[in-house]
């Protein structure tokens, strides 16, 4: 089934285990970027894994830049060291017998016996086990990052939908603002004539007007905002990712908006479209956050 959430691109998650002599902790953050770029701080005892756990990373998401490190130490009381006792005994024997056959040899350090092969254990089988642990916890942190992205996504596409539904009402206020704009440029134009006295046919300023109305014709820039505004609306109910397809709308919303302004020949559609501008802003602000 298709998820139909939107996600944001910032969040935090922390995950911590106690296992196999070791205190893990892993600190995940992900903020906006415009590509899925990862980065990750591994003990290089762990750094085999790093791999592995960059595709998983990407199995589940699709943008953001994602920084993860891994703490590992050892637990309290525990040094962290294990002595294989068989392979010490048995070194300690044939240092013995050595000892016995030349006796000018002296005393062996423990510090030796410590760095011949074996006396420290320190088997595959627990190094599988912690990667394992480590992988695991990783996938556990990224469970939680995924779900703290959800929740703010659900907060931005409230944020999104809002500011969408301004923009409606905005462009309702300037259809009667426009409608009516040859009949108001013809009268604006007469009484600039009347004040300037001059005679002029009227078929001159049908034609004046007709030519400054075209000029300020607004028409297709509300409609192709109307449009941008019911796409934007159905992006935000599809299903994701999102971000690119709305920061492409907003940059259409934005032109338009700026036209509109451009034309505008009155304070009031003027001033509407400041007000669709700082609204556009906003939504453009939310979306650089959005997957």
């Amino acid at each position: 089934m298709v998820s139909l959430k939107m996600y944001s691109m910032t969040a935090f998650a922390r995950a911590a285990v106690d296992a196999h002599g070791r205190h893990l902790v892993w600190e995940l953050k992900s903020v906006n970027h415009r590509f899925l770029e990862t980065q990750f701080r591994l003990p290089e005892s762990l750094r085999s894994i790093e791999h592995p756990l960059r595709n998983i990373a990407r199995k589940h998401l699709k943008r953001g830049k994602l920084d993860c490190t891994l703490r590992l130490e050892p637990l309290a009381g525990d040094a962290g060291i294990t002595i294989n006792r068989a392979v010490l005994l048995q070194l300690l024997a044939a240092v013995e017998q050595v000892r016995r056959d030349a006796p000018e040899i002296g005393a062996v350090s423990p510090m030796e016996l410590m760095r011949w092969p074996g006396v420290l254990d320190n088997t595959p089988t627990d190094d599988e086990l912690l990667e394992q642990t480590a992988t695991e916890l990783f996938e556990q942190a990224l469970s939680d990052l995924i779900e703290a992205r959800q929740r703010e996504g659900a907060q931005l596409k409230q944020i999104i939908c809002d500011r969408l539904a301004s923009i409606d009402r905005l462009l309702q206020e300037l259809k009667p603002l426009t409608s009516h704009l040859a009949d108001q440029m013809k009268t604006k134009l007469q009484r600039r004539i009347a004040d300037l006295q001059v005679n002029l046919d009227s078929g001159r300023l049908e034609q004046e007007v007709a030519l400054l109305a075209q000029r300020a014709d607004v028409a297709e820039e509300l409609d192709r905002l109307a449009i941008h505004v019911e796409e934007a609306r159905s992006n935000v109910q599809a299903s994701g990712p999102h971000g690119r397809r709305l920061d492409f709308l907003t940059q259409e919303l934005n032109r338009e908006a700026n036209t509109l302004g451009a034309k505008s020949v009155n304070p009031e559609t003027s001033q509407r479209a400041v007000d669709l501008k700082v609204i556009i802003e906003q939504i453009r602000e939310q979306v650089q956050n959005i997957e």
